[in-house]
C-alpha cells in the first residue's frame, strides 16, 4: 500500500554510528585523497573548496563519502575538540550551510553532525561522492592529491581518469546505505513485496531471502559479513524512503489544488515506501482523488474517473522510471487541477517529446526500468504513451500535453472539453498525435478518422479539413499523396 510520509522523520546517523566513524577515520595512517581532519579552521572558503576536493576524490577512489573531522589533531589524530559550530556559523547573513549548497555546482549531499567523543566537541562533515560531473565551486573544480586540495585543472590525467569514472557509474549501482547488518537490512527493505510482485515463494530463512537480493543486485556484500543496499534496491523497496538520506527527497508528491492555479491546496501528500513495492498504493491514492464525469453509452448511464486509470499508470511509471536521479532536492510530484492532472519528473528526456509515442524508451535506468517492467508496471516493448493518447481519444478528452522545464520533463492530462471549447493548439495536437498513434498501428489518419476522434458529424467534414491544413502548416503531418481527393487523403506525422 502507498503511504503518505509521516511527520518528524528527519533521519540523522546515530550517535553510536558517528562514534564508529570517527574511530575508523582516526586509525587511518594518514590523511587520505578522501578525509581531512582539522582542529577549529573553518574558514567558508576553504570548507567550499574541501567539499569540492573531497567530493570528486571519492568518486575517484571508489568512495560512497569523503569526510572532513574539526577536533582532531592532524598528526596524531587524537580528539582535541573544536569551538568550531556549523549550525550557527554564517557567511553574512546567510547560513554556512545554505551559502556552501548554493556555490557548489553541481548540488550533492553533504551534512554536518556535532557530538562529544571523550568529552570533547567534535564536527564531523559527510560529502557524497561526485556524480556526473566534478563539483566545483565557485566555478572552480578542486581534487586531493595526496593530502593537498589542488585545482583539477592543474592535473589534467586526474581529470580524464575523474571522467572516466562517471562515464562508468551507474546511479542503480550506487549506494544507499553501507556496511548494514543483515537485521537492518530485512528492517530498511520490504522484502516480502519483493518475493510478491515477481510471483516467488517467501523463502524460509534469511539467508535465503538476502542470496535472492543480492541476485537482483538489491542489495550487495559488503565488508566483514555486513552489506550494502544499492540505490536500485533502495529506490524500488524501501520500507521508508526517508531511511535513505540521499534518496528521500525522491518520494512521490501527490498534491490536490481546488481549482485551476496553484493558489488553495486541498490535500497534499508525500510517499512513504519504494515505488516497486508501492506503486498500486500510489494509483490507488491518486484514482481515489479524482472526481467522476457521468457518461451516456448506447442509453446507459454511467460513472467514470475525470481521467482513464490506464493513462495515469502509464504516465506516472513513466515519471518514476525515466527521471535524473542525480538531481538533487527535487523529485516526482503528481498534481491534481479541476481542469488538468500534471505529472513532473526531475531531468530532461533522452528522447523530443513529439517522438515519444513512436520512438523506443530510452532510460538512464536501465536497471529500475527493466525490474519494473519484470513486474508489469511498464511495457517491455515501448513506452506506454501510445496506450495514453489511445485512452485520450475513447474518453474524447483533449489530447495530453508534454513539455519540458528547464530541468524537469511534465506530462499534462487534461479534463473533457467538447470539440468547440478547445483552441487551435488544442486540435492541431490532437490532429499530430492522431496521425503519430494511426501510423505506429500499421495505418493512417484521414478526415474520417479525425472526424471519428472529435466525434464530429460526417456534416461537418470540413471543419475537421480545416484541422488538417493547420497541422500541415504547422509541420506536424504530411499528405501520404499529394494527387490524391482531400476527401480520400491519408496523412502521415511529419517524420514518417
Amino acid at each position: 500500500m502507498w503511504m503518505p510520509k509521516e511527520a518528524g522523520m528527519s533521519i540523522d546517523r546515530p550517535e553510536n554510528d558517528l562514534l564508529s566513524i570517527l574511530t575508523e577515520l582516526r586509525k587511518l595512517p594518514r590523511e587520505t585523497e578522501w578525509v581531512e581532519f582539522k582542529h577549529n579552521n573553518a574558514e567558508a572558503d576553504e570548507i567550499g573548496e574541501y567539499l569540492s576536493a573531497l567530493a570528486n576524490a571519492a568518486a575517484l577512489t571508489g568512495k560512497v563519502h569523503a569526510w572532513m573531522l574539526w577536533g582532531v589533531n592532524n598528526d596524531s589524530h587524537e580528539i582535541v575538540g573544536t569551538t568550531f559550530n556549523p549550525v550557527s556559523a554564517k557567511v553574512g547573513n546567510e547560513e554556512l550551510e545554505s551559502w556552501l549548497l548554493r556555490l557548489l555546482s553541481p548540488k550533492i549531499n553533504f551534512r554536518f553532525y556535532s557530538f562529544l567523543a571523550e568529552g570533547e566537541s567534535v564536527v564531523l562533515l559527510e560529502i557524497g561522492a561526485a556524480f556526473r560531473h566534478p563539483v566545483q565551486f565557485k566555478g572552480v573544480e578542486y581534487i586531493r592529491i595526496g593530502s593537498y586540495k589542488k585545482k583539477l585543472k592543474d592535473f589534467p590525467e586526474k581529470e580524464r581518469e575523474l571522467w572516466r569514472v562517471f562515464d562508468k557509474t551507474l546511479f542503480e549501482k550506487e549506494i544507499a546505505a553501507e556496511q548494514v547488518s543483515s537485521d537492518e537490512v530485512l528492517k530498511l527493505l520490504d522484502y516480502p513485496s519483493y518475493f510478491d510482485l515477481l510471483s516467488q515463494p517467501l523463502p524460509e530463512g534469511r539467508d535465503g531471502v538476502l542470496a535472492a537480493l543480492t541476485t537482483d543486485e538489491i542489495i550487495e556484500h559488503g565488508k566483514g559479513g555486513r552489506w550494502n543496499i544499492t540505490n536500485l534496491g533502495a529506490i524500488l523497496f524501501a520500507r521508508r524512503l526517508a531511511d535513505f538520506r540521499t534518496l528521500r527527497r525522491k518520494a512521490v508528491r501527490v498534491i490536490f489544488y481546488k481549482d485551476d492555479a496553484r493558489v488553495e491546496t486541498i490535500r497534499e501528500q508525500e510517499g512513504l515506501k519504494g515505488y516497486a513495492s508501492g506503486f498500486e498504493g500510489l494509483i490507488g491514492f491518486i484514482m481515489n482523488l479524482l472526481p467522476s464525469n457521468e457518461v451516456i453509452g448506447q442509453a446507459l448511464r454511467k460513472t467514470v474517473p475525470m481521467f482513464p486509470e490506464l493513462a495515469i499508470r502509464e504516465l506516472v511509471a513513466n515519471a518514476l522510471i525515466h527521471q535524473d536521479f542525480h538531481l538533487t532536492g527535487t523529485g516526482p510530484m503528481v498534481e491534481l487541477f479541476a481542469n488538468r492532472m500534471e505529472i513532473t519528473n526531475p531531468g530532461l528526456p533522452l528522447v523530443k517529446t513529439d517522438r515519444f509515442l513512436d520512438s523506443p524508451p530510452k532510460s538512464r535506468n536501465e536497471a529500475i526500468a527493466s525490474f519494473m517492467r519484470r513486474i508489469g508496471v511498464c511495457e517491455e516493448r515501448g513506452s506506454g504513451v501510445d496506450k495514453v493518447v489511445s485512452q485520450a481519444e475513447v474518453y474524447q478528452l483533449p489530447a495530453p500535453l508534454f513539455e519540458t522545464t528547464d530541468e524537469h520533463t511534465r506530462a499534462l492530462l487534461f479534463a473533457h472539453r467538447d470539440f468547440r471549447e478547445m483552441d487551435k493548439a488544442d486540435r492541431i495536437r490532437a490532429c499530430y498525435l492522431h496521425a503519430c498513434l494511426r501510423y505506429v498501428q500499421r495505418d493512417y489518419m484521414s478526415n474520417t478518422t479525425l472526424r471519428e476522434r472529435f466525434g464530429i458529424d460526417e456534416k461537418n467534414s470540413s471543419m475537421v479539413s480545416r484541422i488538417i491544413k493547420d497541422t500541415i502548416d504547422a509541420e506536424l503531418v504530411r499528405p501520404q499523396d499529394d494527387t490524391v481527393g482531400s476527401r480520400a487523403r491519408r496523412y502521415l506525422p511529419w517524420w514518417a
